[in-house]
């Protein structure tokens, strides 16, 4: 199960928030803009080893992305190029994120290229069940939601742990563990929506 489903549950905190930046002019695919920036910065922020600023980078994508969803959906301003803006940033989002904490040398190369490759496989089976007629799937073991949490803590214990644990930091276990849970998660839509069309 994966945080992704809970999302609809957030609504009561987030969607005044985004009825409010409505009214103030704000639209939803500059929330998603910013989110994109959020993930840049957050990225480079890994890749220089600043953690603080990367965890602040990642709060605010996590809030962005959040927020531009709940704002077309509050304002009625939902469309078929706003969901793909969103998830096109979402992809790009991820690769920066996880691309700044494999070259900010937490991990071997070869580990984070597998965590990559498995996050983008998850997100792209999700949807291509939307495409397949039979509804997004967010189901599985590791969503969008549960990553992006999983780093936020895990660079929180960085800062005060920073030492290499055997082979690698903290991060480096996260990447390890993303580049396993990402690929079962997507074998496991895979073998969902096959059993499904």
């Amino acid at each position: 199960m994966t945080l992704d489903t809970y999302r609809g549950r957030m609504g009561w905190i987030l969607n005044p928030i985004a009825l409010a930046l409505y009214k103030h002019g704000v639209s939803a695919n500059q929330l998603s803009a910013l989110s994109l920036v959020s993930a840049v910065v957050a990225g480079v922020a890994f890749y220089a080893q600043l953690l603080s600023l990367a965890i602040l980078a990642l709060a605010c994508n996590a809030l962005f992305d959040a927020l531009d969803g709940c704002l077309a959906r509050s304002s009625s301003s939902e469309s078929l190029q706003g969901d793909l803006i969103d998830h096109v940033i979402d992809r790009y989002a991820d690769i920066f994120i996880f691309g700044g904490i494999t070259l900010g040398g937490y991990v071997a190369w070869q580990i984070g290229l597998l965590a990559i490759v498995g996050v983008l496989m998850t997100s792209y089976l999700g949807t291509q069940a939307q495409a397949l007629g039979v509804g997004r799937n967010y189901r599985g073991l590791l969503g969008r939601a549960d990553r992006l949490v999983l780093i936020f803590f895990v660079a929180l214990l960085s800062l005060i742990f920073p030492e290499n644990v055997i082979w690698f930091p903290l991060l480096g276990w996260m990447m390890v563990f993303v580049a396993l849970a990402s690929n079962f998660t997507a074998l496991q839509r895979f073998y969902l929506v096959y059993h499904q069309v």
